[in-house]
């Protein structure tokens, strides 16, 4: 690994850099969160020519370095010039994207990316670095889609299946409390064509989306008791689609928190489809947070 470094830490951002757009409005938007959280930006890039290294002349691999080097510095060169007083350091590596950004992550960092890479067509589809960040995380990553540069819809959006949520729920409230806006908790299951029927939760109370609402209660409950200045507001609704239907509301958020969850006793890395589709679709940055142990289930 060649570059500057830091200690990786809570407030550390890692983003993946590859001169791909998907790329650089992931950094810019990984560079407004390490402001927010007063922490450092680690901008990544991988020449993957360790695996060539046997077809390659060394004057390739040391081109293919070159390129990467001179890409790092100038992302780092228009990090600065939007934000003059964050620190930002560099990682340049020899082998694949996932293993550098993670490397980089630790155990404690937030990894970003672009929906895109600069490989496969341009597409609504998430990239293959980022399926793989995703579907086996052990820290949290973010997929940055959407109008980046966009008007800000005000409001961190969460998906919440049970009481099991209660991390996301509070990742998603640090996010709310970073960013000055709303926490807004969304419960969407599935039903028939014909049961359009919607609840919602309004100052703890239940309406009319029974049992299905009941079971957000206590992750309700323990957010306004841990956030109390945070402003929260929570629904239930039902759907035909429950992955569409959270796709719908991410058009009015800022930042969409969910959790990814592994099936009991499955021995590799999977991703539920409502987790897939947010990942492929959302109208917003989608951050994933890694969920694992008992009763974790996939939420295919």
């Amino acid at each position: 690994m060649d570059g500057t470094r830091d200690g990786p830490g809570p407030g550390r951002v890692v983003v993946g850099v590859d001169g791909s757009l998907s790329a650089q409005a992931a950094v810019m938007w990984a560079a407004h969160e390490a402001v927010l959280r007063g922490g450092t930006l680690c901008l990544v890039h991988a020449t993957d020519v360790e695996a060539a290294s046997r077809f390659l002349a060394p004057t390739e691999a040391g081109r293919a370095r070159q390129a990467g080097r001179e890409l790092l510095d100038r992302t780092a060169e228009t990090v600065a010039a939007r934000h003059p007083d964050l620190v930002v350091v560099t990682e340049l590596g020899g082998g694949s994207p996932v293993e550098a950004l993670r490397g980089a992550a630790a155990l404690s960092g937030t990894i970003v990316v672009g929906h895109r890479g600069r490989g496969g067509f341009s597409s609504l589809l998430l990239g293959s670095v980022g399926l793989e960040l995703a579907a086996d995380a052990t820290t949290p990553v973010v997929v940055v889609r959407g109008a980046v540069e966009g008007a800000e819809a005000g409001a961190v959006l969460v998906a919440v299946r049970d009481e099991n949520d209660v991390d996301r729920a509070r990742a998603a409230a640090r996010e709310a409390l970073l960013r000055k806006v709303p926490l807004r908790l969304l419960h969407v299951w599935g039903t028939d064509p014909h049961a359009g029927v919607r609840g919602a939760l309004r100052n703890g109370t239940v309406g009319d989306a029974g049992a299905h609402v009941r079971a957000l209660v206590e992750v309700i409950d323990r957010i306004r008791e841990e956030f109390p200045e945070l402003a929260l507001d929570a629904e239930g609704e039902k759907s035909r689609s429950v992955p569409g239907a959270l796709v719908e509301a991410s058009r009015r958020a800022d930042l969409l928190v969910v959790g990814g969850r592994r099936a009991p006793g499955y021995l590799g890395p999977t991703l539920g489809r409502t987790t897939l589709g947010l990942l492929q679709h959302a109208h917003c940055p989608v951050e994933l947070i890694p969920r694992h142990g008992p009763g974790h289930g996939s939420t295919s």
